[in-house]
């Protein structure tokens, strides 16, 4: 029997072993270009480029660009089910002043999380900005993973603040939600911070974490919580605005 060691062989063996998965490759390198670029402004070569791959690959892996798009989507699919599986945790507690917090909690934390880790932050960027494009390519997305998502949130704030406003509308928690989600996004995608805080600020850090679940609770009660007679009363209102006598224009 020959025992010699043929190179060619050898070699080749090797590199089938180290060869990474182009499948995944691709997935990663359109995440980051759609995120970087945006939609519109990335082509397929471009992906197969960025991923070291044959242009004809991505088709056979993903078909068309629209389905690479929701592929990814499809891929982080586990986080959307992270969020809803701390927010049934939180549902099951009793009701009290700290629940619509820990909602908020569950609807922000797995979020900053991914956008500090090293694998979530194209992910996290192109949630926050990529989503805004052209209906055309963006609204499916939004229908299969992210409505279910923001209903679950809504039906589970609407439920909570009723102990505190019985009275709320799910027309005033769906607002609520989409303030809600605005400062989320931002926070994850915009980095003016820094300059406006005079580097005082570090842009998407996660220590600011509280300030923005405080920001959001305060905001919601703000909006949900039935004022008391004293501030109902107070010049800033409309009916104590309207008593006051008119000022007349210098002439």
């Amino acid at each position: 029997m020959d025992t010699r060691v043929r190179p060619g062989k050898t070699l080749a063996a090797k590199s089938v072993a180290v060869r990474p998965d182009r499948k995944q490759a691709i997935l990663l390198a359109a995440e980051k270009l759609f995120a970087q670029r945006g939609y519109h402004a990335v082509s397929i070569r471009q992906i197969a480029d960025e991923a070291g791959v044959p242009l004809a690959l991505v088709g056979y892996y993903y078909g068309q660009k629209h389905e690479l798009f929701h592929a990814i989507f499809a891929h982080w699919s586990g986080t959307i089910e992270q969020r809803l599986a701390e927010l049934a945790e939180v549902l099951d507690l009793p009701h009290g002043s700290d629940k619509l917090r820990r909602i908020v909690e569950a609807f922000v934390g797995p979020v900053l999380e991914l956008r500090a880790s090293a694998e979530g932050e194209y992910y996290a960027q192109l949630v926050s900005h990529g989503l805004s494009e052209q209906a055309d390519v963006t609204d499916p997305v939004m229908r299969e993973f992210f409505d279910p998502l923001a209903r679950a949130f809504i039906d589970a704030l609407l439920h909570t603040l009723r102990h505190e406003a019985p009275g709320v509308t799910r027309s005033q928690v769906a607002w609520c939600y989409q303030f809600a989600l605005g400062a989320l996004l931002h926070h994850i995608y915009d980095r003016r911070v820094t300059r406006l805080s005079e580097g005082e600020a570090v842009a998407n850090d996660t220590a600011a974490a509280p300030l923005l679940v405080n920001f959001i609770v305060q905001g919601i009660r703000g909006v949900v919580v039935p004022q008391t007679a004293a501030s109902a009363s107070s010049p800033s209102s409309p009916t104590s605005a309207s008593k006051r006598p008119a000022r007349r224009r210098p002439a």
